[in-house]
């Protein structure tokens, strides 16, 4: 059961997400309600039999609001936090693509999740969730409030043309190595469609990499054209092929992450536990938090 108390905290998250749409009804779409309930609940105020708690999980989720009562997690400007934000920033001022390619935990998701809720015209998608041509596009056209349940073509279409009367629009593709191969075909298209009017960034662990160059190798259709379109090169922050320096980054890293959210256990003792991937360090410091309140 959804509280009050809680509907209230994700009600503040969804005022602060406004900022980032140009009309209420685009704003609906991306949080996946209605235009109706939507003006209900978050302009007339009406938190009760509007919703289901579904609803409000989901919107919650997509916000990043805490259901569970837990001191906040402070956001730091790591050496990957500082690297992407400015390469985001770039792509979207001026339109333009790029690839990150780098090891995994190193703050890349929570990075681009943080640029998203902050930058107007910018979205966000978890392509390991919609790997197909068509669940992709759909959830691009969504991120962006525009109409995504209809015919196909109707929704490639309509968010072509919404997307060139934005303003410096910028989309954000992680984990984009899981995408099938239609949907990598399906990218080259789109953004042929939105060349000069729209920046994309393309993000993924060393399997992405991996992927488009073996593909480009064997010439397979689009993968070199996909490679020039987003830069003709895999960008990356972490040290490469030299463990002294990959363990000084991760070490570095982990140092700012744990002070900055309290965590009392020194940056070699984290990194044994974790191996650096700070997705790990916040579960052992929320692990950490939960004994402190029981003690």
């Amino acid at each position: 059961m959804i509280t009050n108390e809680l509907k209230e905290k994700i009600v503040l998250a969804v005022a602060e997400n406004r900022k980032n749409y140009t009309n209420d009804s685009k704003h609906a779409t991306a949080l996946g309600i209605d235009k109706a309930q939507y003006s209900q609940v978050f302009i007339k105020g009406k938190l009760d039999k509007v919703l289901s708690d579904a609803n409000w999980i989901s919107i919650a989720r997509k916000l990043q609001v805490q259901l569970k009562e837990q001191a906040s997690w402070v956001t730091v400007e790591t050496e990957t936090f500082q690297y992407i934000t400015n390469q985001l920033t770039a792509c979207q001022s001026r339109s333009i693509s790029a690839i990150f390619c780098d090891i995994a935990g190193i703050g890349k998701t929570h990075t681009a999740r943080v640029y998203v809720s902050k930058n107007k015209n910018a979205v966000y998608v978890d392509c390991s969730q919609v790997k197909t041509k068509q669940k992709l596009i759909r959830k691009i056209a969504q991120e962006f409030g525009v109409n995504h349940t209809g015919r196909y073509a109707d929704v490639y279409e309509d968010l072509i043309f919404y997307i060139k009367q934005l303003e410096n629009p910028l989309v954000i593709l992680d984990e984009a190595g899981d995408l099938d191969y239609p949907a990598f075909l399906e990218l080259k298209s789109i953004w042929n469609a939105c060349e000069y009017v729209c920046g994309w960034y393309m993000m993924g662990a060393d399997g992405l990499e991996e992927k488009i160059t073996r593909n480009k190798n064997i010439k397979k259709v689009g993968y070199t054209e996909i490679f020039d379109r987003y830069g003709n090169k895999y960008n990356r922050v972490s040290p490469q092929a030299d463990n002294v320096a990959i363990k000084a980054f991760h070490l570095d890293q982990i140092a700012k992450v744990s002070k900055a959210n309290g965590a009392d256990i020194s940056p070699e003792k984290m990194f044994a536990k974790t191996m650096g991937s700070l997705r790990k360090v916040r579960t052992e410091i929320e692990k950490m938090r939960i004994l402190q309140t029981m003690n």
